[in-house]
Order: structure tokens, then sequence, then C-alpha cells
């Protein structure tokens, strides 16, 4: 794969004609698509993420965002198949979760989708003829319910959920508004529509089972499960002032509370209202968004509406009007609200309403703030900046700014800042703009329109023309690369003009066809130019003639480049190749593989080629050219690439497609071989200024600052009149307020000795009052103890008479008692009687049941005989039924199979033959015109065949000595050739000895790395050896201890220190010898096996040293029992030392063995020391001696390292 690399940087457009193209990812990332990609865009920070869509996407068709914001569904044309994929948003990059690309129903494309209120399922419509709604289970790629919407070939334009259930399914579309619910495995329809059918184009859910729908003729309906509950008619009418308003027609208050379905015609007052309006247009509603208090919705060209729920009822009343606003940049300012505005979508907080429109552009508007400013109209703003709407045709970029210039059949020319990823200026015109060149400098412009050739000047704030050329339908156009010169195409002449004198100083002839590409070598000394005759001229600018031509009859080129040495020019076109052309000869061709290239350019540093295809597609390739297929495809535009340039520093490609987008490209290569080219110099800041419109605004800065000053000296005026009438009344209220306290004193104090009297009259009062009281108090108990004993008496009565009472009741009673009680006898013999009776009857009943019970039982396992054996042979009957059906269903399968093979390759030969048709008309219509230019020019071409025969003479002749040169120099190439056999000859011995050197390397090689091995492996045994002597070190200073605790004397102590003075010095011969191997291991290797030796034999003097030390030991232990026989040991101990350090080793064993088995040895002596040392720390009365200490182990062993290293 070749090594050339293109990382999207940013997109500038819109992609149209995709359903449902805006939506929120968050609160500061919305997501749209724009060429083949989806882009996240963030709208605080301004950065942009792509989301690739599938490789060779034809076309993109609808998206759909889920519930959670975590997925996202793309509808595409996949190599002519239909193909649904959904990303998973959350993870970074974002991936492809699942592909559904495998139907097993009919389907050519699908037109809109949503996912359900728990993003689980996902409703997708296909277009007519089929018209299929399918339920799917995306995860699994199962298809739940699939059920056709219609049966007459409407579109659907809309399918939606429920907000809040899975099964509660909305479509809508022309002359259809179906509710569906997902049961038992099917969609069931569950509305009846009444009336005649509207177009309807959009609708929302505004709760769980209420919708608003809007139409094409400008009505809106709320159904309540499928009934209609509330409409209202939105209607355009043209003022006096000929500026369009939209009304709503309105019953009362902007409502329309139509009457129930039961009555019997529709309101009165609403059919004179819409009949008065003669000149009404009926506004369409494409989109409707539902936020918490309402809806909005589009409301016809340029307009959108905003509806609010009125409290406790069903209906909605208009409260807001938001109208895109007019294009100052415009050449006319009423097409800007012209645009019919096709999608809205609300923040997830409902803080911003988004909406794009017909003409690719994205409009934003913050609800709070419209909500401040209510009482003033409403508009949106662009959400980044006006975009392209229709096909670019001209891109380019200049050197001293980075700036990148691009003109459209939308008749716009917009400044873009690829650094910034901003527009800086643009501008409307009457006529389409063809082509367009930047000045290297970036001040300047040259634009070709399809009347004239504008050369203009870029300003701070305008782009303004200062001379115009009558090059009609001029469609390439391009500035040297010094800046002096520029080339303009008119037809088949290319004409050259000067920027210094603005003259035309050149016209080049020679093309028969229209030209479609020009460009300039690196010095501005020759034009390369090709067309549609199959042309490619190299012009002489000096001469204003061709110094190389190569024609290719049979390909019409779109676009050529040269490369940065001007040696090798590189053209593409009709013929699905991309041709190298040096020296007026096609040097290679290289295939495109099925796609025609439309674009292509080269890097400055001539390593980087970039193409455009006609799908859209962007190829990286590596120069030089490989023959196989080594490059990089990059899925970019929608529609065929019209433009390609690289900036002047080799990092950014810029490309331009007929879509109506600019794609922004880093590029690098993987090598890194100076690709980078840095700038010597920074981009220039310096912007022109008229001077008319400095001097008007210094003018008016003047008049601003003169206007200033005069409002400073009136308002330093006015607060100093301010201050004075402040200080006057402050001074009045001063005084005011003193006399009112001096008033309210006095009338305090007058109010406290009225306070005073009161108390005393107060006091007065209550005193009588009490006495009163008093009085009277004692008159209501006399009257009350009366009263009460006249109450008494009358209880004493009462009371008497209601024992009388109870005596009369209780007699009563007993005889109700007696008569009772027989009554009662009487019933339960009678009804002891019936009880006997109806148990007989029982009995015999459940004798009868237990008969027929059984007889029951017989039958029933008679009839499940007889079914079983029934349902065998059934079973058995319908088996073989099942087997023939299969195979017939087999058979049928591999008929229409071949069936569908022949059928597609059938259509397949039909589309071919169309396109042939269509591609010979063309010929025709192009020949036609060619004919007519023809027969017009045959007069001078006529003159010019006599010149061309004498030159084709002169060539003639040119060409024989050419051959005879050729002839020579093939009798060269042969007399090399022998030469190249003979050197051949030659290096084939010196390449066996090579061989044989490397083989020798190799064994070499492999022998230093066991050498390797052998010195790591005796470095571990000489660290294991130095662990055992330190252990046994430490061992004899425990010894050493415990005989002094015995009482030793000191000739004990001073054999020990000598013995110990040994093993330092031991330990020290030890460590020069380590350190003197050390160094010859560095300087040469092949004393490694005598340094092993000597190392051996240390080892072995070591283990020797180890046994006299252990014999040590036990006279040691030996001397805590008996003190006198230590100095007859100790003589022998020294004699025995000498003369084991005089014994040199006779026999040595194999050395892995020996070196395995003194491992062995030691470590079964350190686990016996251990246990000595263990049971003398458990003796009564055992203190070590602090006072004489030997070297650590670690220290030593550390000691040691150093030393080795």
């Amino acid at each position: 794969m070749s090594t050339v690399v293109a990382l999207s940087q940013h997109a500038f457009g819109l992609r149209p004609h995709v359903t449902n193209n805006i939506c929120f990812f968050d609160e500061q990332i919305i997501i749209f698509p724009s060429g083949n990609y989806c882009v996240k865009y963030n709208i605080d920070q301004k950065w942009q993420k792509f989301i690739p869509g599938s490789d060779k996407s034809q076309a993109m068709l609808a998206l759909s965002i889920s519930p959670n914001r975590r997925y996202l569904a793309m509808s595409e044309i996949v190599q002519e198949k239909p193909a649904i994929t959904i990303y998973e948003l959350s993870s970074i990059p974002c991936r492809k979760r699942k592909i559904l690309n495998n139907f097993d129903f009919p389907v050519q494309k699908f037109t809109c989708m949503a996912f359900s209120p728990d993003s689980k399922y996902l409703l997708t419509q296909t277009s007519p003829p089929e018209s299929n709604l399918v339920y799917w289970l995306w995860e699994k790629q199962k298809v739940m319910a699939i059920v056709r919407t219609d049966s007459q070939n409407n579109t659907v334009y809309q399918v939606s959920f429920s907000p809040h259930d899975n099964t509660q399914v909305c479509v809508t579309g022309s002359g259809m508004f179906k509710l569906l619910r997902f049961a038992e495995g099917t969609l069931k329809h569950t509305n009846f529509q009444r009336g005649e059918p509207q177009n309807y184009l959009a609708h929302a859910w505004v709760s769980d089972d209420k919708i608003i729908v809007g139409t094409d003729t400008g009505r809106l309906f709320l159904f309540e499960s499928g009934d209609l509950r509330w409409e209202t008619s939105i209607m355009v009418q043209e003022s006096v002032s000929e500026t369009k308003n939209l009304e709503v027609i309105q019953e009362s208050e902007s409502l329309i509370d139509f009457p129930p379905l039961s009555s019997p015609a529709p309101s009165y007052e609403q059919v004179m209202i819409t009949a008065s309006h003669s000149q009404l247009a009926m506004p369409q509603v494409f989109a409707i968004a539902v936020y918490s208090k309402g809806f909005a919705c589009s409301a016809g060209p340029g307009r959108v509406l905003l509806f609010e729920k009125i409290e406790d009822k069903d209906v909605y009343h208009e409260t807001r009007e938001i109208r895109i606003p007019v294009d100052l940049q415009s050449n006319d300012s009423s097409q800007s609200d012209k645009q019919d505005i096709l999608c809205l979508c609300f923040s997830p907080s409902e803080e911003m309403l988004i909406a794009s429109t017909s003409k690719n552009q994205l409009y934003s508007i913050t609800m709070s703030l419209m909500e401040i400013s209510k009482g003033e109209p409403a508009h949106f703003d662009y959400l980044m900046y006006p975009l392209h709407s229709a096909s670019i045709t001209g891109l380019a970029t200049c050197i001293r700014k980075p700036l990148i210039a691009t003109c459209s059949l939308d008749r716009s020319v917009r400044i873009w800042n690829y650094e910034s990823n901003s527009l800086e200026l643009y501008k409307e015109y009457q006529e389409e703009a063809y082509a367009v060149s930047l000045h290297p400098s970036g001040h300047f412009i040259v634009v070709g329109f399809a009347d004239k050739l504008c050369l203009m000047n870029l300003l701070i704030d305008d782009i303004r023309p200062f001379k115009e050329y009558s090059v009609r339908g001029c469609r390439e156009c391009a500035f040297s690369n010094g800046g002096h010169l520029f080339a303009a195409v008119n037809g088949n002449v290319i004409h050259v003009f000067t920027t210094t004198s603005l003259e035309n100083i050149s016209n080049l002839k020679g093309h028969t066809g229209k030209i479609r590409s020009i460009v300039w070598n690196a010095d501005d000394s020759r034009l390369i130019s090709c067309g549609t005759d199959g042309a490619v001229y190299e012009w002489s600018l000096s001469s204003g003639k061709r110094e190389t031509e190569c024609v290719l009859k049979s390909c019409s080129y779109n676009c050529v480049t040269i490369s940065p040495d001007a040696k090798i020019i590189f053209a593409v076109g009709s013929d699905h190749t991309l041709k190298e052309i040096a020296d007026s000869s096609i040097l290679r061709e290289i295939s495109a593989f099925d796609v025609f290239y439309t674009a292509i350019v080269i890097s400055h540093s001539g390593r980087m080629l970039f193409v455009g295809t006609s799908v859209g597609t962007i190829r990286a390739m590596k120069y030089p050219l490989a023959v196989q297929k080594e490059f990089n495809d990059y899925q970019a535009h929608a529609g065929p690439v019209t433009k390609m340039s690289l900036t002047f520093d080799d990092q950014f490609l810029l490309t331009v497609s007929e879509d109506g987008c600019l794609f922004t490209w880093r590029v690098f290569d993987k090598d890194g071989r100076g690709i980078k080219r840095e700038r010597e110099v920074g981009f220039a800041e310096e912007v022109l200024v008229t001077k008319t419109d400095m001097e008007e605004k210094a003018q008016i800065m003047l008049e601003l600052k003169t206007r200033v000053e005069e409002l400073k000296m009136e308002n330093e005026y006015q607060l100093r009149l301010k201050d004075m009438n402040y200080s006057e009344k402050i001074k009045e209220l001063a005084d005011k307020f003193m006399q009112e306290m001096e008033s309210l004193k006095t009338k305090n104090q007058v109010l406290k000795t009225e306070k005073e009297k009161q108390d005393v009259s107060h006091r007065e009062r209550m005193d009588e009052l009490l006495d009163k009281q008093s009085r009277e108090l004692q008159d209501m108990e006399c009257c009350n103890n009366q009263k009460l004993l006249l109450e008494y008496e009358k209880y004493q009565e009462l009371q008497l008479k209601s024992q009388r009472m109870q005596e009369e009741y209780e007699k009563q009673l007993r005889d109700n008692d007696e008569t009772k009680s027989q009554a009662l006898e009487e019933l339960t013999e009678f009804y002891e009687a019936k009880l006997q009776e109806k148990t007989n009857l029982l009995e015999e009943a459940q004798e009868d049941v237990r008969q027929q019970l059984r007889e029951f039982e017989e039958t029933k396992k008679q009839i499940e005989e007889d079914e079983d054996r029934e349902i065998q042979d059934i079973k058995t009957k319908y088996e073989k039924k099942l087997r023939d059906e299969k195979e017939s269903n087999l058979r049928l399968k591999g008929e229409t199979g071949i069936m569908r093979k022949k059928f597609s390759s059938l259509q397949k030969e039909i589309e071919e033959r169309a396109n042939d048709i269509e591609v010979l008309k063309g010929e025709q219509v192009k020949l036609q015109a060619v004919i007519k230019s023809l027969e017009k020019d045959i007069l001078s071409l006529k003159r010019e065949i006599q010149e061309r025969d004498e030159t084709i003479q002169d060539k003639e002749k040119r060409i024989y000595d050419l051959k005879k040169k050729n002839q020579e120099l093939e009798k060269f190439k042969f007399v090399l050739d022998y030469k190249i056999k003979e050197l051949k000859k030659q290096i084939e011995p010196r390449e066996k000895e090579i061989k044989v050197m490397k083989e020798q390397i190799q064994e070499m090689e492999a022998e230093l790395e066991r050498f390797h091995k052998q010195n790591s492996q005796l470095e571990l045994n000489i660290t294991e050896l130095w662990q055992k002597l330190r252990a046994t070190d430490q061992e004899m200073r425990r010894e050493r201890q415990k005989v002094e605790i015995a009482g030793l004397n000191t000739d004990l102590q001073q054999e020990y220190a000598r013995q110990r003075e040994h093993l330092e010095r031991n330990l020290a011969t030890l460590k020069k010898k380590v350190v003197k191997e050390s160094e010859l291991h560095r300087t040469d290797y092949v004393r490694i096996m005598q340094e092993n030796v000597s190392l051996i034999k240390e080892i072995n003097e070591l283990r020797r040293e180890l046994k006299l030390t252990r014999s040590q030991v036990y006279d040691l232990k030996a001397a805590l029992k008996v003190t006198k026989k230590g100095q007859p040991q100790e003589g022998s101990e020294t004699v025995s030392s000498t003369n084991m350090l005089g014994i040199t080793p006779a026999m040595r064993l194999n050395e892995q063995e020996e070196t395995g088995r003194i491992i062995e040895m030691q470590r079964l002596e350190i686990q016996r020391l251990r246990d000595q040392i263990q049971e003398q720390e458990q003796v009564p009365g055992f203190h070590p001696i602090t006072g004489i200490r030997l070297p650590s182990l670690l220290e030593s062993e550390e000691d040691f390292e150093v030393q080795i290293k």
C-alpha cells in the first residue's frame, strides 16, 4: 500500500437530499452529513470529527439518532444495494456496531428510519413499489415484523415510534396517516382514515397518544388515538408592500376549535375566511419539532412558527414567528428567505433550535434570547457560515495567506481560511461563476463568469472588481506562480494577460476542442493545457508556440499537472488511466481500476500525487508510481471531484465536488522524508483597503470623536445641573424632616398625657365592673339552687316510671322465649326428616356418577387410541407431503436463482445499452457542435494544412535521422548486454565467498554466545561460594562468642583471629583475581577458557578451605568442653591449613558435576550450622560478643559486585 496518507481536517458544506439531516449528540455537538461523511461539530469549540460512510457508497438517504444518543443509523446505497449501518457514537472514534445488508424481502432503498424509545428496535421504510415497513431487533439483525404500508406507490415521508411505547408506530405520506401496533409478531393497523386523504409531509408525537401532523396545503392536525381533536390552517398572503407574511387563520384568538367528528359539516366561519383570501399561496409543512411547551413547524419558505398548548385544553395557539434573515451579500435579497426549511431540531435542554434548508444552509436561534426579546421580530442566525448550495466549479489557493477561493453554480464566490476553518468573505453575483484563481499574494482574484472575466481586489470586507475582459464562458483561469501573469480559457483559445499593465500579451491557439485544464510550470516559462480533443500541449510563453504535444483522439482529458522539475506531465481523462507524458510521448499508463479520474495534483516536493474520481473518492499515491494497485482510497465526496489543490507548504490538500462541499485534508508521507516544507516567513496579515473607504472611515471617526466630545461636555453640564438640583432638594428635605420631627415630638407628648388620663379612668371603671359582677354572681347562685331542687324531684318521679316499665318488659320476654322454643323444636323435626330424604337421594346420585365415570374412562381410552392411530396416519401422510414440497421448493429455488441471474444479467445489459445510447447521443451532440465550428474554421485550416505539410516533411526527415540513431543505439545496447553478462559471471564466485564468510561469522557468533553463557554460570557459582563463606564467617563468630562465654584463654582467641586474617587474605586474593578476570574478559575473548580453568582451581581451593573450617568448628565445639585440648589442636590445624594451601589439585571432575556436588554439600553444611546455632541460642546464659565484628555478608557481596563491574 502507498505510504502517502490523507486525514480529513474540516468540511465546508452540507449534503442535500438526506432525510433527518440534522440532530444533536449533546448540548454542544451536532451531527450532519457532508460529502460521504457524517460530521460531529462542536458549536462552542468549532472542531469537527468525522464518521466515515461505507466504502463504495453511492448515496446517503437518511439518518436517525437513538433517544439515548448512543447510536446513529445511516441508510445508504452501497454497490447498488441498500444497507443500513449503525454506529456507536460513545466510542472514540465512532465505530460500526451493526450493518444490515442481508434482506429476505425485496427492497430498493430505505427512505426513512426511527429508533424505539429504549433504542433496541429500529423502524425502516422502503421506497415504492415495495413500500414495506420493517420492524427490526437491530442488535440481532432480526426482522420482528414487516407490513406493506401502501399498494398505490405513494411516497412515505416519515415513520416514528411513540415516545414511551415500543409497540406504537406512526407512518405518514402521500395520502396516508396510519397508526400501527406491534403485537404477536405482526404490525396491525389501529386507526381508520376519515375524510379526504391529505398529503401528510411531517408529524411529531406531542404525548403518548397525541400526534401533530402537517400537510402540503398548510394545515395542521392534532390526532388523539387516531381521532381528530384539533386543526388549523396556515396561509401566506402577499401584502401591499410586496412582502409575504404568514397568517394563521383562526376562529378566535388564533384558534379554530373544530366541532366533534359526529358533526355533519365543518365550521362555516372557516370556509368563509378561506374563501375571502383570493391571493393565498398554501405553505408546505416540511418539518415539525416538539418541545416541552408545544411544537415548532416550518410554515412555508423561510419561516418557522412556534405553537404553545393552552392549559386544560387540547388546542394550541401561535406564540412566535421566526424568519430567515435577508442576506445582505446576495444580489437578490428576496431569494434568501425563499428557502424551504426541511428539518428542525431542538437541543436536549431546548436551549437552541437548529434548522436545515433546501439550499444546504444551517441556521440556529437561542430560545432564551428569543423569549427575552418578545416584542421584537425573531430571526435565525447562521450556525457556522453561509455554505455553497450548488456544484463548486472553481478552487484556488495562494502562498502568502491561508486562503481558499471557491466559486459555484449558485452564483457566489467565497473566500475561506483553512487555518482558522472560517469564511472570510463571500459575495453573490448575477451570473454563474465557472473558474477562479487567487494571486500568490492573496490580494487579487480573477473570476470567470458566463459573460466576462473579472479581475478583482480582495478588500477587508468586500470583493471589488477593477478590470473586466470580454472573455465569455471562461471555464479555466490561473495566475502564474510569480503572479505577474494570468491565463484564461475561452473555448479552445488561451488568453494570457499581464497583471502589471493588465494587457493581453498572447493568445495560444491550437486546440480543436474545449480546453479543460491549464497549469503553469515552476518558473512560469511554460504553460501546459489539455482538452476534450485528446491533446496535451506545452506552450512556450516567450515564443507563443507549442514546444511539445501529445495527441490521443480516443481520450477526452479532464485535468493536467506537471512535476516540480517540469520534466513529466501527468494527465487524466475518460479512458480510465493516468498518463505520464514526457517529450511528446506517453511514458506510462496506470490503470484507474473501473473509475474515471476527474482531477489530479502533485505536491511541490514531487513525491505525493493525488487524484479525484468520478465517484467522489480521493486517491493518494507515492511518486514514482507503481504499476500494481498501490494507493490509498478515501471516501470523501458524494459526487464527482471537480477540482483539487495543494497548499504551498504541502501540508493541506483541498478538494471540491459537485455535491457543493469543500474538504481540507492534512497530508503526510509515512516515511517522512522531507515532505514538510518549513515556511521562512509566516502568513501575511495585511489587507487591502481603498482610499475612499479609509477617508470615509477617518471622516466617520472624526465625526464620532467630535460627537463623543460634545456628549462628554453635555454630560458633564447635565451632571453639574443634577448635582445642584439634588443638593437643593436634599436641603429642602432635611428642613422638612426636622419640622416634621418637632411636630411629632409635640404630638407624642400630648398622646402620653392623654394616655395617663385614660389609664386612671380605666382603673376606676374596672373597679365598678368588678363590684357589679360579684353582686350578679350571688343572685345567679340563689336562682340556680332553686332550679336544681325542682329538677331533682322530677328525676325521682321518672326513675319510678322506668322501674315499672322494666318489669313489664321482662314478663313479655319470658312469654316470647317459651313460644320460640316450641316453634324451634317443631322446625328441627321437620328439617331432619327432609335431610334424611336428601341424603338418600345424594347417595343414589353418587352411585350413578361413579357408574358414568367408569363408562367415560372406558370411552376416553378408546377415543384416545383411535385418535393416536389417526394422528400417526396423518403425520406420515403430511411428512411425505412435506418432503415432496421441500424437494419441489429446492428445485424451484434453483430455477428462480437461475432466472434471477438471467434477469440481473439482462438488466445490466439493458442498462449498459442505455448508457451506451446516452454516451452516443452526447457524442453526437458534441460532434455536431464540432462540425459547426469546423465548417467555420475550414478556410483557416486549409492554409494551416499547407504549412503543416511542409513541417511534416521536415519531421519525416528528422524521424528518418532518429531511426538511424536508434539502430546505432540498439547496437550499443547489444554490446552493453554482453558486458553485463560477463560482469555477472565475475560476480557469482564473489557471492559464494561472501556466503561462506557469512556462515563462518554466524558460527563464531554462536561460539561467542556459548562463552557468554559459561561466564555468566561461573559468576553465579562465585556468588554462591561467597554466600557460603559469609555463612561460615557468621558461624565462626557465633562459636567465638560461645568460647568466650565458656572462659577460653587468649591463645585460642589469637588462633581464631589468625584464621580470620587468613580467610580475609584469601578473600582479597579472590577479589583481585576476579578483577583481573573481568579485565581480561573485556580485552580478549580468546583467554576465556584459561580464566575459567583458574577459576575452577580457586573453587577447589575454597572447597578445601571450607573443609578445614568445618574441622575447626568441630574442634571449637570440643574446646567448649575441655579447654586444655586447645593448644595441640591449634598446632594441628595450622599444619593442616598450611599443607592444604600448598597442595595443588591433581585431579578434577567434570566441571558441571563438580560444581553441582559442591553446591549440594555446602547447602547441607549451612543447614547443619543453622541447627547448631539454634541449639546454642537456647542454652541459658549465652550472650553474643559485641567487641569484635566480622564484615557483614551483604557488604562483602556489594564490594564483590562493584569490583566485578
